[in-house]
């Protein structure tokens, strides 16, 4: 067969592949991105399930709006306004038709790549990002760059030099609790960047799937909360949300908030994909959006997220030591972490994951998370699926491997 060009630019995922090896018997892995299903609210979407199809069954199982379900919308927009609490910097006010539901934030991203991108367009992204929007995107033709970041995120230096020299079609972020990076955008580069994107004309794609895994305290409002304070940044900015992380991936339910010209360009594109999202799905998440059981839901989350990350970061000072660095993320599934090369060890991170793999352990190399440059020394550990006793075994194991 001959397939269309645009493959030649794109691979099978990394972190896909290496799941292939994750079917040893007693392998821990701190490998995947996927949240603690012993954690999911069960009984809530139980109870959310009956409801819709108790009341509403020919609706719900019907074909519907592309734009998403009417209640869902509706509940989205409280859900929005009321993040961060009454009053605070962080609640966005967005009109349900101000949003259109996508099957997934993937699919957001994805119809952002049909309606902006060009063959040979620049797209900024952070160095490290989220491999599946490098991949999205080279699907479409866009030459990507990466833009440096740090424990507070992006350099915005650097994002600002880079933005004058290429003209990039947009710029791609996880200002909070990155993946893979765990980073979390500072307040003052937050204002910086929108003031860049109102000045310039360049679109920001805000991608949120974590913002409300905070351990201790919340993180700074969003790009699209603080936009209200930047004159002329809304009209550059798209917002991309999920429940994935936050009730269950299986629903498949992400939204996406958008100027609407975009909003209308990228409903016309979901019509020729998926039609709608499961009317199902969205009305389940609607009716458990009235339930009020999402505050506990993600109370649970935060503590029992919080209390492995910070077992995880004393096991790897312990056990590793001076072999790596790392930052302490403040929230979300992952740590980002240097091989040193200490003690005439090698810093290869995917030499030593193999040697992992033989200990009964796995983890990411950092590379496939680079555009370009990757730094080979680099890797990702996930937290999330993985309890207390599997993480001090396994960092133990990890330690075992250098």
């Amino acid at each position: 067969m001959q397939f269309a060009q645009r493959l030649d630019a794109i691979e099978t995922s990394a972190i896909r592949e290496l799941f292939k090896l994750l079917g040893k018997p007693g392998i821990i892995s701190f490998a995947g991105g996927f949240p603690d299903p012993a954690l999911f609210d069960v009984e809530g979407i139980r109870q959310a399930s009956q409801a819709v199809l108790a009341a509403t069954p020919g609706p719900v199982l019907q074909y519907g709006a592309t734009e998403g379900y009417g209640p869902l919308r509706e509940g989205l927009s409280a859900f929005m306004a009321a993040k961060g609490g009454s009053g605070s910097a962080a609640n966005v006010q967005v009109a349900p038709e101000g949003l259109i539901v996508t099957t997934g934030s993937q699919q957001a991203l994805d119809l952002i790549g049909k309606t902006l991108i060009s063959p040979g367009d620049v797209v900024i992204v952070e160095a490290p990002t989220f491999l599946a929007t490098i991949q999205c995107f080279r699907l479409y033709g866009a030459h990507i760059i990466g833009a440096p970041i740090d424990a507070h995120g992006v350099d915005v230096d650097r994002l600002e030099q880079l933005i004058a020299q290429h003209k990039p079609k947009l710029i791609y972020l996880i200002p909070t609790f990155g993946n893979p990076s765990g980073a979390t955008l500072s307040l003052s580069r937050r204002l910086r960047i929108l003031a860049l994107a109102a000045s310039t004309g360049t679109v920001v794609v805000e991608d949120d799937p974590y913002g409300e895994l905070y351990f201790d305290q919340p993180p700074p409002p969003s790009l699209l909360a603080l936009s209200a304070q930047v004159p002329g940044s809304r009209d550059c900015l798209a917002h991309c949300g999920s429940f994935s992380k936050i009730l269950s991936p299986g629903l498949r339910v992400g939204w996406l908030i958008a100027p609407p010209e975009l909003l209308a360009r990228a409903t016309m594109c979901k019509q020729f994909s998926d039609a709608h999202t499961s009317n199902l799905t969205q009305a389940i998440c609607a009716h458990y959006l009235t339930l009020d059981r999402l505050g506990a839901a993600l109370d649970l989350v935060r503590r029992t997220y919080a209390q492995r990350a910070r077992v995880m970061a004393e096991s790897l000072q312990r056990e590793l030591g001076e072999a790596i660095e790392f930052n302490r993320p403040q929230g979300g599934m992952f740590f980002w972490a240097r091989l040193t090369g200490s003690g005439g060890r090698s810093p290869d991170a995917a030499a030593f994951a193999q040697r992992a793999v033989e200990q009964l352990v796995a983890f990411v190399p950092g590379k496939p998370f680079f555009a370009h440059d990757p730094d080979t020394a680099s890797l990702r550990l996930s937290f999330a699926t993985v309890d207390e006793a599997k993480i001090l075994e396994g960092v133990k194991r990890l330690g075992q491997a250098l």
